[in-house]
């Protein structure tokens, strides 16, 4: 069973709200979308969190409502937070960010010595096998 997100509880197999957490979450939105900043319209609406969970509790899909989980949020609601979450990224240039390039690249060639022992353990022999790897790269 996976993480039941905030604002929800399990009763007897079936998700429901959590009124109390429910409120804080669409005042969070309400916060956000006024212009708060994230940890700001989080520590207002009572929840204490980073930002980056912030974000994360603004862009939970389940808050929409699910085939499991119920509405707390409108859907027009949190298209606007994701809008604007995109737009304040942008403004602070955080959009378009090439990844950077993993220069590192595994030896691909590589020989093995002849394994001339058997031994009982097989995390043992793993090891000794291991060890008789030669990477033809350098």
């Amino acid at each position: 069973m996976g993480h039941t997100p905030y604002g929800y509880r399990i009763e007897s197999g079936i998700a429901v709200i959590d009124e109390g957490a429910a409120g804080k979450l669409r005042k969070l939105y309400e916060n956000y979308l006024s212009g708060m900043a994230l940890k700001t319209a989080a520590a207002e609406a009572g929840i204490n969190t980073y930002h980056g969970t912030t974000k994360r509790l603004l862009m939970t899909k389940h808050y929409i409502g699910d085939d499991f989980y119920p509405a707390i949020i409108d859907a027009t609601v949190f298209q606007n937070a994701q809008e604007e979450l995109r737009k304040r990224a942008a403004a602070l240039g955080r959009l378009n960010r090439a990844p950077k390039e993993n220069t590192h690249k595994a030896p691909t060639i590589f020989t093995i010595r002849d394994i001339k022992k058997r031994l009982d353990n097989p995390v043992t022999q793993a090891e000794y096998i291991y060890s008789l790897i030669e990477s033809e790269v350098s």
